[in-house]
């Protein structure tokens, strides 16, 4: 797209309205797309699987803007970029490059081996039956009444689960929620949403830290304070607030979205949800057919080019921010067939991108799976008669172009 003034940048909707007609847009203007996110930051959008894939496995792709970015200097005049700051500004994996990145990735890592992760699966459970009983009280009280599945199942799974894992206090479970939907929440650019969420940051996560430190226990933000404590070189102060934030992010959010999302791909498939009770599709054919084609984090931002780099024929310059775009890669009809926009539980196609691939790969990707594939057969068996209390237009999408999911379920249980 060009005009008398140069190349026009599509705008990313910040309030990822259509994520899916979006995404076919771009891939209509080619395979590496230049655009602007929101508060108007210049970036680089692959719109297929191939081009993704290889972006995100070039070692010459960073995930540091302090060094491979060359707007970085720039991010504090552009008072509308103030929000890109709490996904760039962080020093934690996710936004370190080599070395730095290897030595972060291995705090974390231990709490999310394949053992410790099938460990949890008993406390999954028992949450999950909670949870179910607490929706039959509701629905007790209230007859008949629409309830919300998201705010009554697929937040609060995921939720208790991150808390008992990084050892987060009750009186703080619901700051530490609501930091990460303002952090996920793209549609205010202005500079005082981003001031609230840096706050909210240096506030919530520092209660955490002074928390545990004087009530120490068997959980991921003791390891990594007592880490902080005895080897600094290993982690910074800033580190551990920034890797907290990561984890809670990440481990809650994401989850959020994948119950979410099932449920109601489910719901609108009747023909697909009888084949899965029937047994005929596995409850982990759902789930990896939800991660392809509605994957909870549908862009993520920003990598960056280390020096010029030819992809799909386009060459994206040295310095030039990249998104990772989860749900282009996983909608595209080039690696899907023409169907690749619809959902198809029996389609096997597992090789999706959702949780990243290489290095930077999800850690926390078998506790999410793991979670979906207890807390969905679950809600099924409790309500053969489950169902959509809303029409498809009436569905919210959370506002953002990163987080892809429903900002409430209406269902009927019975």
């Amino acid at each position: 797209m060009t005009s008398s003034t140069g190349p026009v940048r599509p705008a990313i909707d910040p309030f990822g309205g259509d994520i899916a007609a979006e995404t076919a847009r771009l891939r209509a203007l080619g395979p590496v797309v230049p655009v602007d996110l929101p508060g108007g930051i210049p970036a680089w959008a692959p719109t297929g699987h191939a081009a993704l894939k290889s972006l995100i496995l070039d070692p010459r792709v960073s995930k540091d803007p302090r060094q491979h970015w060359s707007l970085w200097p720039e991010v504090g005049r552009h008072p509308s970029w103030s929000w890109i700051l709490a996904w760039v500004g962080v020093v934690n994996m996710l936004s370190s490059y080599g070395p730095d990145h290897t030595r972060l990735r291995k705090l974390v890592a231990p709490s999310f081996t394949a053992h410790r992760t099938e460990a949890m699966r008993p406390r999954i459970e028992a949450i999950t039956t909670e949870l179910l009983d607490a929706l039959d009280a509701a629905q007790q009280a209230a007859p008949g009444e629409p309830v919300d599945l998201r705010a009554g199942y697929a937040h609060p799974l995921p939720m208790r689960m991150i808390s008992e894992l990084l050892g987060v206090p009750d009186h703080l479970v619901g700051a530490s929620g609501a930091l990460v939907t303002a952090l996920m929440d793209t549609s205010d650019t202005s500079p005082e949403h981003g001031a609230l969420v840096q706050q909210q940051i240096g506030t919530v996560l520092s209660a955490l830290v002074g928390y545990k430190s004087e009530h120490p226990g068997d959980d991921i933000t003791t390891e990594l304070i007592r880490v902080r404590d005895h080897d600094g070189d290993r982690l910074s102060g800033e580190e551990l607030l920034h890797t907290l934030l990561l984890v809670i992010s990440a481990g809650f959010e994401t989850t959020v979205n994948l119950i979410g999302n099932a449920a109601v791909a489910l719901l609108r498939h009747p023909e697909q949800l009888a084949a899965v009770r029937a047994g005929g599709i596995s409850w982990e054919a759902v789930v990896e057919e939800v991660l392809r084609v509605h994957p909870s984090i549908a862009a993520l931002p920003l990598r960056f080019a280390v020096e010029d780099i030819e992809v799909a024929g386009v060459t994206i310059p040295a310095g030039d921010a990249i998104v990772t775009t989860f749900a282009a890669a996983g909608l595209d009809p080039a690696h899907y067939g023409e169907s690749a926009g619809g959902f198809d539980a029996a389609r096997g196609a597992d090789d999706h991108l959702a949780f990243g691939i290489g290095v930077h790969r999800c850690i926390g990707a078998p506790l999410a799976r793991m979670e979906a594939v207890i807390a969905l057969p679950a809600l099924f068996e409790r309500y053969a008669g489950l169902s959509l209390a809303a029409g498809p237009a009436d569905l919210r999408q959370v506002p953002s172009f990163i987080a892809q999911g429903w900002k409430e379920i209406p269902v009927r249980l019975r």
